[in-house]
């Protein structure tokens, strides 16, 4: 299985004005330190954290053949008790999947059906069911998602070779940063901060303290995405 982010961010989950308010920092210092180095580096590490998307991106997930037993495929119907039969999208918020193609076992590319959230699933042959891993059932798109096939329905036999099933979606709470939780811009905005201050990798000196301030990390606690 891998894992690839094809369409990068338009906008940053937080913008070089929110730090500067934030943390106090110079307000002359160039934006460009700030966009280009400290700014991603902070989200970098948040979204990695998390295991999140912020801002609206794009990954492709990319399988060497459909989830199930075998290259026959799955039992008919939903298992909920078996969620390897399912595909697993990570990076949430799901805004959409663009699709699922797949190589087919004489070469050419197929496709299932794609779906974006409040639409309702697909009503067309190769109906397949769209769940949320966490909630078991509730459809909130801000966790992970289980692409599983409906009853009465089976995954298509691709071709056996590596790469063969690819899953393209699009993630993310939005466009820009007005849609990203307050505390995970707070949290980045600290750490932004702390890169600033702290330059350089070592803290070298006598009778030296460093003290975290114990409800930062906390701040992220409602966020983290729980892979099990």
């Amino acid at each position: 299985m891998a894992l690839q982010r094809t369409v990068p961010p338009t906008a940053p989950a937080i913008t070089a004005a929110f730090v500067k308010a934030h943390t106090r920092i110079d307000s002359n210092i160039d934006d460009d330190y700030l966009n280009k180095l400290l700014i991603p580096a902070a989200i970098d590490l948040a979204e990695t954290y998390l295991r999140r998307s912020f801002t609206t991106q794009t990954w492709v997930k990319t399988l060497d053949q459909f989830p199930g037993p075998s290259l026959m495929g799955v039992p008919y119907g939903v298992d909920f008790s078996l969620p390897g039969h399912a595909i697993i999208l990570e990076k949430p918020p799901i805004q959409s999947i663009t699709g699922i193609s797949y190589t087919a076992l004489d070469g050419t590319t197929g496709t299932v059906l794609p779906w974006t959230p409040g639409t309702g699933n697909p009503t067309a042959s190769g109906v397949y069911y769209f769940i949320d891993l966490t909630y078991g059932g509730t459809q909130r798109v801000d966790n992970l998602l289980r692409v599983t096939p409906t009853f009465g329905q089976i995954w298509p036999i691709p071709l056996p070779a590596i790469g063969s099933v690819q899953v393209t979606y699009i993630a993310g709470y939005g466009a820009d940063d007005s849609f990203v939780p307050a505390s995970i811009k707070q949290w980045i905005a600290m750490n932004v901060a702390t890169l600033y201050e702290n330059r350089e990798r070592c803290v070298v000196g006598t009778r030296v303290t460093v003290s975290e301030l114990p409800y930062v990390d906390h701040l992220m606690d409602g966020y983290v995405v729980e892979l099990n």
